[in-house]
């Protein structure tokens, strides 16, 4: 038995101490089911921490991860969750006729 169990019910769990790649990857799973509700970053952490117990700075390291791993639709993810969606909408749409443009030959471009 782990000696950093201090709770019967978290037994069922996998533990950091005891089962550090079984705990991230169900802290990754967790938090892919945040962002299926359409959380934010913050609000994942608080219902992380709040529901399942999970350290906020566990929270974090794992999330900053799939954020290296998946830059692209990290930074898509977080203009559809801003705070500011209208800003948000804008700053999509500028950086698709960016891309786009990159694309067109010189006379059709505006």
């Amino acid at each position: 038995m782990c000696t950093y169990h201090d709770d019967q019910s978290q037994q069922n769990l996998p533990c950091l101490h005891c089962q550090p790649h079984t705990y991230i990857r169900m802290v990754q799973h967790m938090i892919e089911r945040c962002i299926i509700l359409r959380m934010t970053r913050d609000e994942c952490v608080k219902a992380l921490d709040h529901h399942a117990s999970i350290l906020p700075l566990v929270t974090l390291t794992v999330w900053r991860g799939l954020q290296r791993e998946n830059k692209d639709f990290f930074e898509t993810y977080g203009n559809f969750v801003s705070p500011r969606p209208f800003l948000s909408k804008i700053l999509i749409v500028n950086k698709f006729q960016i891309n786009q443009s990159t694309y067109l030959p010189n006379n059709m471009k505006t």
